[in-house]
């Protein structure tokens, strides 16, 4: 299998002249791209209509949610995506030819267990290859062979190997994941309904006060669920999780694991107050009914938005690609009443669904004359810093860790399949890689995960090759005394991410045959990720709930009538989750039958 690899990475390298050239990948993947999307196109609806009862602006998974539930209660819906691929974030795209490549969003768990359901989404050919391990946390360190973290999702044997560093953290472990378990019941169904509308609260007739106060039930439930607990969770909720992780353990390298779920795709540090929520953020998902499970996408994320798109289409749903939408569409009254294309199409609509971010929406969908000043400066005021980079690489071989040595036969081995963290030795070298970025500096030691989906999923590379995906940051978006990320930055960038993997993989470098570099301005030019963030705004405390996108408009409902937020601008924030469009389409549709 290396040999054939090997032969195919020899004619590849040959037409990328070693590291690809990042204009010959665009210009190659562009033409590869659009005959996609006439068959996207053609398959999805025999033209556009000029008249629909919704439209929804985005084809990324929560704009693709919630047309299939709109289409499913008899609404009928196009969806309007102006990339030649449908998924937002969520895509496979084949950037190096034979490497498809999950580019930007790359693991799944949080997608809502009701959506796989409700949807059927495995009928319509979703696999997810759940990761036993999950984490494998290699160190650098004076020993041979060096030590390593490995966990999954056996309590003894994840016992085991916490005890290379510390008996006492190995007896705590259980009662931690119990705790946190507890807390993520407690919060999981504030996820699955609009936050409470406060303002709905005392108007109306005692009949309609008496119904509003219906909304309040999912925030009893959750604190009766707390109990006397409750302090406890609040304060995991509002301290640096630094504080946190020091009150439970006392081992470095598993309090910099676990640290890794709280700064991941967030401008923050370990040490930065409220950084415990993302830490929840990213253990409340399941797979196949296992609670804070992570698994790859057969086929690469872009075959989960693949399926919902079908789910949707089977209701009858029309979904385009190349559609780019230029504004939206105001009658007298101020009500949404469709959109605009770039080319000059119009297409009426009742209901205007958004999956775009809420800088996009407001500030450039809609006149802003007709928002709201103080709603305008608030969406402006949104913190969408982002320490993002994404690097997906094509090598010919399996990474080989001194930590864990490769087989001779080359095949994957347990920790393959895993997210393997890098420079996570200590919780001060990330606050330490977050103080650079915050002074407009990459990080000289950024924080890497590392994905080998190709170690569950051989079809997404050619036997024996794999794709590597490098989750880093942090990165700033404004680059320090004026500087621009340009093609030199990136791959300055690019290439000192390398040195660092390949002090843990010694011969990583010698295998890479082409890499895709995404800087957060690039994540925003491509993706519409606001900042390049990729949960369009901040998940901080103050940017949750009551308060996401802006206080008063946190039920997905806008300024505009008519007009939703739909996407993970919106509670319950970013991650494929799916919950904003399931939630903004059961408020739509709520409207939809009153009017």
């Amino acid at each position: 299998m290396a040999r054939h690899c090997g032969a195919m990475a020899t004619r590849i390298q040959a037409r990328l002249n070693t590291v690809c050239s990042s204009r010959w990948l665009q210009d190659w993947h562009l033409s590869l791209g659009l005959s996609g999307a006439r068959l996207t196109h053609a398959g999805a609806a025999e033209r556009l209509q000029r008249e629909y009862d919704a439209v929804v602006i985005g084809a990324g998974h929560n704009g693709l949610v919630a047309a299939a539930y709109l289409q499913q209660a008899g609404v009928r819906t196009a969806v309007l995506e102006k990339r030649h691929v449908l998924g937002g974030a969520a895509v496979t795209e084949e950037i190096v030819p034979g490497f498809k490549f999950s580019r930007a969003s790359y693991l799944l768990s949080l997608l809502r267990p009701q959506i796989y359901a409700e949807l059927e989404l495995q009928r319509h050919g979703l696999r997810v290859l759940p990761r036993d391990p999950y984490s494998f946390t290699p160190l650098l360190e004076d020993r041979s062979p060096p030590r390593s973290l490995l966990l999954g999702h056996n309590m003894a044997q994840n016992q085991q190997q916490i005890a290379q560093f510390s008996h006492k953290d190995a007896q705590a472990y259980p009662e931690y994941e119990a705790f946190m378990g507890g807390m993520v019941s407690a919060l999981d169904p504030l996820l699955d309904s609009p936050p409470v509308d406060t303002a709905a609260l005392g108007k109306g007739s005692l009949l309609q006060q008496l119904r509003n106060l219906r909304a309040l039930w999912p925030l009893l439930q959750a604190g009766l669920a707390l109990g006397q607990q409750l302090p406890r969770y609040y304060e995991v909720l509002t301290a640096p999780i630094s504080k946190i992780l020091d009150q439970w353990f006392e081992s470095e390298p598993l309090k910099a694991t676990l640290a890794t779920d709280a700064v991941i795709g967030a401008m923050t540090s370990p040490h930065t107050p409220g950084s415990g929520y993302v830490l929840l953020h990213h253990v409340m998902g399941e797979l196949e009914g296992r609670r804070g499970a992570w698994g790859y996408v057969a086929g690469g994320m872009g075959a989960l938005s693949q399926a919902i798109a079908h789910a949707a289409t089977a209701q009858g749903a029309h979904i385009f690609a190349e559609k780019a939408v230029c504004h939206v569409l105001l009658g007298r009254d101020g009500r949404a009443q469709g959109v605009a294309l770039q080319d000059g199409t119009e297409v009426r609509s009742k209901l205007v669904l958004s999956n775009a971010s809420p800088q996009i929406t407001f500030l450039e969908l809609i006149p802003q004359k007709q928002l709201p000043k103080d709603f305008v400066q608030r969406i402006r005021q949104v913190d969408t810093r982002s320490p993002v980079t994404k690097i997906n690489v094509a090598v010919d071989r399996l990474p080989s860790f001194l930590a864990a040595p490769n087989a001779r036969d080359g095949q994957p081995l347990p920790h393959h399949q895993c997210s393997i963290h890098l420079n996570c030795e200590n919780t001060n070298l990330l606050h330490q890689a977050f103080i650079e970025a915050t002074h407009g500096h990459p990080s000289n030691r950024p924080m890497i995960e590392l994905c080998i989906p190709s170690a569950l999923d051989p079809g997404l590379a050619p036997q024996g090759c794999h794709v590597v995906s490098l989750f880093t940051q942090y990165t700033p978006s404004v680059l320090a005394d004026g500087q621009s990320w340009d093609e030199q930055a990136r791959n300055a960038y690019a290439d000192r991410v390398f040195n660092c993997i390949e002090d843990y993989a010694p011969g990583f470098k010698a295998s890479v045959i082409g890499r895709d570099i995404l800087t957060p301005p690039d994540l925003e030019r491509i993706f519409g990720l606001p900042g390049g963030n990729i949960f369009h705004g901040g998940m901080s405390l103050d940017q949750l709930y009551f308060a996401r996108p802006v206080p008063s408009y946190s039920g997905y409902r806008s300024p505009i009538p008519g007009l939703y937020l739909c996407g993970s601008g919106a509670h319950p924030g970013g991650g494929v989750m799916g919950a904003a469009g399931r939630n903004a389409a059961q408020v739509a549709l709520k409207d939809f039958r009153s009017l």
